[in-house]
């Protein structure tokens, strides 16, 4: 897949259960460095935001298991950006097998310093990511 908002995960022993399906938090891994992945591709790195005394933490998901992954399965991570605003950034998150989508998530990530206190984001990293916003108004 050529989307440059797509990260690509292939699925291991480690990832799956008892079952041989994949364990349900793993899902959250792919998704964290999909995140991560769709901000290193805007130049922005999580050691740069550290070095200004800021975080991202995860404040809320709302997750859909609509079909399972197994081992071996090459998965890809869409990220799409939904909304900015203040210290908030809320994020559209599709995990597929080709065509089909297996999981499906919004996820609610907001900006702290360090100590953990909200931050409000800041103006470069907005500037960063607002093209690429759905609802790019504040």
């Amino acid at each position: 897949m050529t989307n440059p908002d797509s990260f690509s995960v292939r699925v291991y022993y480690e990832d799956t259960d008892f079952s041989g399906n994949v364990y349900h938090a793993a899902y959250l891994k792919f998704m964290e460095r999909a995140r991560s992945e769709f901000l290193r591709q805007r130049q922005v790195h999580h050691t740069q935001l550290a070095k200004q005394g800021l975080a991202f933490a995860v404040r809320h998901i709302d997750i859909w298991y609509d079909c399972s992954a197994h081992i071996d399965d090459c998965l890809q991570i869409v990220t799409l950006v939904e909304k900015i605003s203040g210290a908030r950034l809320k994020l559209r998150q599709t995990i597929m097998r080709g065509e089909r989508i297996l999981v499906r998530a919004g996820v609610e990530v907001v900006a702290i310093s360090l100590s953990g206190r909200a931050r409000r984001l800041p103006k470069e990293l907005v500037a960063a990511l607002k093209n690429d916003a759905i609802d790019n108004h504040d």
